[in-house]
């Protein structure tokens, strides 16, 4: 699904225009990102979880070449899907 799936959903099932659901997705895309940048934890009951976690720095290796380098330590996101949302998947 691409984002101008989810809009069209989005659109259908709350009775918006298509120009609304994106505003709409859009916001909360940025109230996302802005709640993991600033308290690294954001919990939605019954679908989710989304953690910023840090990740070290490790070995790895080129696989052209057959190099060692070094990824460098970094954040991710992870997400851990809740109970409502992991019923409805079985």
């Amino acid at each position: 699904m691409t984002k101008a799936d989810l809009v069209e959903k989005i659109a259908a099932k709350a009775n918006l225009t298509k120009a609304a659901a994106e505003r709409t997705l859009n916001a909360f895309l940025a109230s996302v990102e802005d709640a993991l940048v600033k308290e690294s934890k954001l919990t939605l009951t019954g679908f989710g979880t989304f953690a910023v976690e840090h990740r070290k720095a490790r070995q790895g290796r080129n696989p052209r070449t057959g190099d060692t380098l070094t990824i460098p330590a970094c954040k991710i996101i992870k997400f851990r899907p809740g109970k409502i949302l992991k019923g409805s998947l079985n």
